[in-house]
């Protein structure tokens, strides 16, 4: 059964419990007081009859963490973690130097650095203090990284409020590199003006030399460009690179920085002294290597902006403000009217509204709290939460959540959570968190990161020695390359060469290449309702090979109803009466539905004085002085001693059967038979439990099975039942596993783990939690937005609770390692030919060299591309909703015909 469970053993010993009642009251402020009423619990009665392996079972609030495996209880009191805002992240060097610093603490235990989010989380060892954050800070800020403590505890307005700040602070940031661009290049056209000249000349188009194109040739014009570029555009970018390098972690910012001030000193000194005879003013190399430089880099911020643009759809479905409706305490809040004439609304800030509070939506505003519909009737847009386009029809008694939009009329809900702990907030909390967790092939990406800027410093002075002192003089053609100047200068050749070495390597690339993927992706996979906790969990999932499938509530609705009641000499009022009181306090579908079908006949419900259960396979309680046990046939059979002819029991069990089946013509449902069983009597009555398949289950497993991708079924249910789904939905017989508990789900699991299989669990409820917890990818269904151990357990939860959404997690992990892999291979080997085609080895035999202008154009395309290749994920976003569209008006006429 689906309930918080506690082991205990005979004799049973209860502790009492205390009652909380919330009392409201309003002051003429409107200021609200929350009183806390201790009611003494009711008069428990003992009994000691023979109970082997049951379990007490209590009522359980679904929002509450629930302690259901060890995994669970360990991730409670794990290590305390602290999230650090850093900047002045430049490329995967500067990740790697902030990772470095951070994990040379012995205060640390791990870190994950994000150069894309500007954050580093870093979980602390057990003995660490608070003040440890602040002092890692301090430490990040020493080396360059300026970083600081992210505030913890935030309300939504000043989480809100923040996150305005940093767009704006972006946004001011892109305005102020458009700025610089445009300077640089005004710089460039200025400086490669003579060069214009020269290109006309030889096209047959003369242009008059006057006053101006002769400035434009002059050399100590071109310095005083240069002088301008680096002062100007450039100063910030040489300062980072050039702090960056004294204080131990140098970056992408220094090897540009170096390679700029290389070519402008041996300018000037050539210019200054010609007598050294070095002939190499080349000071239009600096400028237009910074031009080509800040363009890259400020097209490379636009991409990331556009890379944090589906975050930032999220965040934007925060509502900061809401409308508290207040009724006089007399008053029936929940009476139907949208606003009652005695009832006031005042507008105040989400973080005050409480669980209870009537809250006032009105068209075209964003619900803020999740809650339920008290009055009024609307169609909401859910698209961001579920990835459903069509909007849904809302009225009193149906569910709301966060963020979702209220279209059409007014409506009145009752919130069932704080603004700080509504669907949507966690939401964008659980994509922040997925964001700063790293794929594992990340960390490949940061080994060769680490140390790439000092190995192509090292080349860079290799290559120009080699040059200078050798190659030349074995490869004397070499000279006459336009590179060496119109003198064939070794010295000028050199420089070049050792520069293009320089600023054609690019580590951003490789820095970018796994988490703007990884960003893309699970913001993506938010807007889709997939929540996903991490690249990890994207890596894993893109391997799975198995995936694994509860019944209830995942193959099935989830949604169960008594289809026929049949008993030995009771009547069926009786049989349901006595099941329903065992299962009062159940939170397990099966148990929703025979309550609610004794409460929908107006049945007297009895009181049961205590509650035992066995999960996998029954409930016991005591009813009117006699023990009633209701779950499966073998395990109700045997609670007591005075028993029932088996053959009986199973002739009761075809009676139930039929029953159920009459007036179904479709075999698309699952049937299951609860047994109900009575002290003295034995099995005296059985229930028909039926639930229809989801819609979309059948195709989900074709889906599968056309990736390669084995589905196996486990269920607790009885094997005629779980057989009968199986056979429907594609399964074959081989792969059905029927009649396990909890542990024994666990244990298939296991043992496909262990026969090398990458397995994927699907479930939905408390009992899938510890399978969901050892699966490589747990994957939970989330029924009506609520939250339990299945979705807390889970790596990935399904918001739209489609089955289908399965199969759309693995496309959207595939396509996105797909991409990872794609900007890694693009990265590395980048930098493997172009560092030596800069080093000038085509130099000799075909004549080919590049300027370092060249080279920093080509750094800058290495980072673009790897980020705009990431972009190319949205394609697959729209390809996903374009099919979703067909797909609804393919159901349209089927739906239709149905009516």
């Amino acid at each position: 059964m689906t309930t918080d469970l506690l082991h205990i053993s005979p004799p049973l010993h209860l502790t009492s419990t205390t009652i909380n009642h919330r009392i409201l009251t309003y002051n003429v402020h409107h200021k609200r007081r929350r009183n806390y009423l201790h009611l003494p619990p009711p008069p428990l009665r003992t009994f000691h009859h023979h109970l082997p392996n049951l379990t007490l079972t209590k009522a359980v609030n679904l929002n509450s963490p629930i302690q259901t495996s060890p995994e669970t209880s360990q991730q409670q009191h794990s290590p305390p973690s602290v999230l650090l805002d850093v900047t002045g992240m430049m490329c995967g060097a500067c990740v790697s130097r902030v990772k470095s610093i951070l994990s040379s603490d012995p205060r640390v235990e791990s870190v994950v650095v994000n150069m894309l989010t500007e954050t580093a989380a870093v979980r602390l060892k057990d003995d660490a203090s608070v003040a440890t954050a602040e002092e890692l800070g301090r430490k990040l800020t020493e080396c360059g990284f300026p970083a600081k403590r992210r505030a913890a505890g935030l309300g939504i307005e000043e989480k809100v409020r923040k996150w305005k700040e940093t767009v704006a602070r972006k946004e001011a940031l892109m305005i102020e590199s458009r700025n610089r661009v445009a300077f640089a290049w005004t710089l460039v056209a200025l400086c490669c003006g003579s060069h214009a000249s020269h290109i006309m000349h030889s096209l047959g188009v003369h242009v008059v030399h006057g006053t101006f194109m002769e400035l434009l040739h002059n050399s100590y014009f071109k310095g005083s460009l240069a002088v301008g570029a680096l002062l100007g555009p450039g100063r910030e970018l040489l300062s980072d690179g050039l702090k960056a390098f004294f204080k131990g972690s140098p970056n992408m910012n220094s090897l540009v920085g170096f390679g700029s001030i290389a070519a402008f000193m041996i300018s000037a000194i050539s210019l200054l002294n010609p007598e050294l005879g070095w002939d190499a003013t080349f000071f239009d190399e600096p400028v237009m290597l910074l031009g080509f430089v800040l363009l890259g880099r400020s097209l490379e911020e636009r991409a990331r902006l556009r890379a944090s643009s589906d975050m930032n759809e999220l965040l934007s479905l925060i509502s900061t403000q809401s409308r508290l409706v207040i009724s006089p305490s007399e008053s029936n809040m929940t009476d139907g009217s949208i606003l009652s004439s005695d009832s006031i609304c005042i507008e105040v800030p989400t973080d005050e509204i409480r669980v209870g509070d009537l809250v006032l939506v009105l068209p075209g505003e964003t619900i803020p709290v999740d809650g339920k519909v008290v009055a009024g009737r609307s169609v909401v847009d859910e698209s961001m939460l579920t990835g459903e386009s069509l909007p849904v029809f809302k009225e009193e008694g149906l569910l709301v959540s966060a963020g979702t939009i209220n279209w059409d009329g007014p409506l009145k809900i009752v919130a069932s959570s704080t603004g700080s702990n509504s669907t949507i907030t966690k939401i964008v909390k659980m994509v922040e968190d997925a964001q700063g967790r790293e794929a594992p092939i990340q960390r490949l990406a940061d080994s060769i990161a680490g140390p790439f800027v000092y190995t192509v410093m090292t080349i860079s002075a290799a290559t120009f020695a080699f040059w200078y002192y050798a190659g030349v003089h074995v490869f004397p053609d070499v000279l006459l390359n336009d590179i060496s100047g119109p003198d064939g200068s070794p010295l000028l050749l050199s420089l070049k060469l050792s520069t293009d070495v320089l600023v054609v390597s690019c580590p951003c690339a490789l820095g970018l290449a796994t988490p703007t993927a990884i960003l893309v992706g699970t913001s993506l996979g938010a807007k889709q309702g997939l929540l996903i906790r991490g690249g990890d969990v994207l890596e894993r999932l893109a391997n799975i090979d198995t995936v694994t499938l509860d019944k209830t509530g995942t193959l099935t609705e989830g949604k169960p109803a008594v289809s026929g009641v049949a008993s030995f000499s009771h009547g069926e009022a009786e049989i349901l009466q006595l099941a329903a009181a065992v299962e009062k306090t159940a939170s397990h579908p099966i148990a929703k539905a025979i309550i609610s079908e004794a409460e929908s006949l107006n049945l007297n419900i009895p009181v049961t004085s205590r509650q035992l259960a066995e999960p996998g396979f029954g409930t016991l309680a005591e009813v009117d002085g006699h023990l009633v046990a209701v779950g499966s046939m073998k395990w109700v059979h045997e609670r007591f001693h005075h028993r029932k002819d088996i053959s009986d029991v199973m002739e009761l069990e075809k009676d139930v059967i039929q029953k159920s089946s009459e007036g179904r013509a479709s075999s698309n449902y699952s049937q299951t038979v609860v047994f109900v069983g009575r002290e003295g009597e034995g099995i005296i009555g059985a229930i028909g439990i039926s639930d229809n398949l989801r819609h979309d289950a059948e195709s989900t497993v074709k889906r599968l099975h056309e990736k390669r991708i084995e589905t196996i079924l486990l269920s607790g249910d009885r094997e005629e039942a779980v057989a009968s789904v199986a056979k429907t939905v594609g399964i074959e017989t081989h792969l059905i596993n029927a009649s396990l508990t909890p542990q024994q789900k666990s244990g298939a699991i296991s043992t496909l783990q262990n026969s090398g299989h990458r397995v994927a669990m699907v479930g939905d409820g408390i009992n899938d939690a510890p399978s969901l917890a050892l699966a490589d990818v747990g994957i939970a269904l989330q029924v009506d937005g609520q939250e339990n151990a299945a979705s807390n357990a889970a790596s990935i939860i399904l918001l739209g609770n489609k089955l289908s959404q399965v199969v759309d997690a693995i496309d959207l992990a595939k396509a996105t390692m797909s991409k990872v892999h794609q900007n890694l291979s693009w990265a590395v080997a980048y930098n493997v030919v172009a560092i030596p085609v800069a080093a000038g080895v085509l130099l000799p035999h075909f004549d080919f060299a590049m300027t370092p202008s060249l080279s920093g154009g080509l750094m800058a395309f290495s980072s673009i591309f790897v980020v705009s290749n990431s972009l190319l994920l949205q394609l697959h976003g729209s390809h996903q909703k374009t099919k979703k569209t067909t797909s609804n008006q393919r159901e349209k006429p089927i739906e239709s015909s149905s009516l």
